[in-house]
């Protein structure tokens, strides 16, 4: 069992853990069967990460590092919103630069990687296309329609509202 990431509920089936043999978490010295394989932002040589010093802040406060850009984040107003997204929550893998979108004042939750036929068997599409108009980060609506594939060069990053449930999408390729 693994903590309970607000911003990151469901690491192991976005792959931001790896489960496995076991192996020692760099931080506390502890055998872990479930490792962080996602960004970490550190001048440090860490190999393995347990679940528990990622969600109580040891691993960040040890290596000096941050597990999202904090300058890659929409702005909200608390300031223990930023330190728990970038200390205490497991990132995820972005082709160029991850980017961590907020809504209602608040971080959004990492869902998972999609392309658009995901969106649209989730029946979220419209919701996607009436929230951003007709450009996502740049790409217009037709495009992303065309080109976004899970996987694929053009890859879509679904996040979720935590206080109205709207959907968020970042976009970006290789």
């Amino acid at each position: 069992m693994i903590p309970e990431f607000k911003y990151h509920p469901n690491p192991i089936e976005t792959g931001a853990f790896i489960t496995g043999e076991a192996r020692e978490c760099d931080c506390c010295g502890q055998m872990t069967e479930i490792w962080y394989r996602s960004p970490f932002y550190t001048a440090e040589d860490v190999d393995c990460l347990c679940p528990e010093c990622i969600a109580n802040g040891l691993a960040a406060g040890k290596f000096n590092g941050e597990f999202q850009d904090s300058c890659s984040v929409d702005e909200v107003s608390d300031p223990q919103k930023l330190e728990e997204l970038t200390c205490r929550t497991p990132g995820y893998h972005g082709w160029q630069q991850e980017y961590w979108p907020a809504h209602c004042d608040d971080y959004c939750a990492f869902i998972g990687y999609v392309g658009w036929e995901d969106l649209v068997s989730m029946g979220i599409d419209r919701q996607i296309e009436e929230s951003y108009g007709s450009k996502v980060n740049g790409w217009d609506i037709e495009e992303l329609k065309e080109y976004m594939s899970n996987n694929g060069s053009v890859q879509g990053y679904l996040f979720k509202c935590l206080h109205c449930g709207e959907y968020r999408l970042h976009v970006d390729c290789d």
